[in-house]
């Protein structure tokens, strides 16, 4: 059992501290840091592109940010005598705060409903930091079945809150591992963004989805299909369980990109029953452990939970999964989004889905041995080793 309890940050943010049943901790402690009240009138803008339909978040105020501080001055360890981090309390299982830099909100609300060019919002929304572990090295990967699950019960308790704030249209957990990617916290953490509109990619899925699910009079959903298509050609399956299943998908965009989608029609981590919580803990460590163990370097990637909007039209098309991507296509390469891809949305994957879903069947799923927290020499092997496989 997964217990939470919320508290205040020094500036009034919400922190939510998660711990698992059997040894949850006080949280008595309190945030002393000379913070300014946080203010709703910091919240940045949204502008919308004309030219293509999506609204873009100018968050000018994020560039004071933390940016890969020390490890003995981090803001998601413990607070000690030396660090007051944004943790107050000496010991935590999971926590959740509010971004001290958020991109959105920290004011909510709902945006222009029939915009142009030059149509100004409000970037309402809200942004939220999820610390796995209290522990500054190490990855999602190497933590415990128990601990996962515990995280998982974070995603699903955040993803309910957030999805009954005004205006919110969309919920997105998500992780940046490695520098490659963009991190800018070594710690073990992830993200969850609730954006005041329906995001590009997810009005394509959305849109996809609900034609699909009226072209069959409600009687079936697209990524319902997808899965059972991929289980009976098994030729991209990677595993499976009773509730889910993971695989490499038939028209996959990076070198690296694995699904994990449930066997039941759910719209979000919410609608998650125990047992399902239970297995997904067991089957996205088995999936991240494939990616860690797949060179003898940790590998960079984003995991993009990807939950179905809060429009009454698109969600009961809409079905909760995994894209887990990283753009690492050899030891020492990666995968640049250039011309065709960034500026046309255009892929191109140097390696076949299948050769992908080969080679990751037969890696090892035990935790790595290899720590996470930096990925600078992750693509300049020492000389005379060699990667555990190679992905062509």
């Amino acid at each position: 059992m997964t217990i939470a309890t919320s508290t205040r940050l020094a500036d009034g943010r919400e922190l939510i501290y998660f711990d698992e049943g059997s040894a949850a901790h006080s949280h008595a402690a309190v945030d002393t840091r000379p913070l300014d009240p946080r203010s709703e009138e910091n919240t940045g803008e949204l502008r919308f592109d004309a030219l293509t339909g999506d609204w873009v978040a100018v968050a000018a105020h994020r560039q004071t940010r933390t940016y890969l501080p020390p490890a003995d001055q981090c803001p998601l360890c413990p607070t000690t005598g030396a660090n007051l981090s944004e943790i107050p309390d000496s010991a935590y299982d999971v926590a959740v705060f509010e971004n001290r830099f958020p991109s959105l909100g920290p004011a909510v609300g709902t945006i222009p409903e029939h915009p142009g060019w030059g149509t100004l919002g409000r970037a309402y929304g809200r942004c939220e930091v999820v610390a796995f572990t209290s522990e500054h090295t190490g990855s999602f990967g190497g933590l415990s079945t128990e601990r996962a699950r515990t995280v998982i019960d974070a995603w699903a308790h955040r993803t309910e809150a957030l999805s009954a704030l005004p205006g919110v249209k969309q919920v997105f957990p998500f992780e940046n591992r490695g520098q490659e990617i963009g991190v800018t916290l070594h710690h073990p953490h992830g993200q969850i963004y609730a954006y005041s509109y329906v995001p590009p990619r997810s009005a394509v899925m959305a849109a996809a989805a609900l034609a699909h699910f009226q072209a069959s009079d409600g009687r079936e959903t697209l990524l319902g299909s997808i899965v059972e298509q991929e289980s009976a050609s098994g030729e991209r399956m990677i595993a499976q369980g009773r509730h889910f299943s993971a695989y490499v998908p038939f028209a996959a965009h990076m070198p690296l990109e694995i699904h994990l989608t449930p066997h039941r029609h759910v719209p979000d981590f919410a609608a998650l029953n125990d047992a399902e919580r239970d297995e997904l803990a067991v089957m996205y460590l088995d999936v991240l452990r494939r990616l860690d163990n797949l060179y003898d370097t940790p590998t960079p990637y984003i995991a993009a939970w990807h939950q179905a909007p809060l429009d009454s039209l698109l969600r009961p098309a809409g079905r909760f999964h995994l894209e887990l991507t990283s753009p690492r296509r050899a030891a020492d390469k990666l995968k640049f989004l250039a011309g065709s891809e960034a500026a046309m949305g255009a892929f191109i994957n140097d390696t076949t889905p299948e050769d992908t879903a080969a080679v990751l069947r037969q890696v090892s799923t035990a935790p790595a041995i290899s720590p996470a927290p930096s990925q600078a020499a992750a693509f300049a092997p020492a000389a005379g080793t060699e990667p555990k496989v190679t992905v062509k």
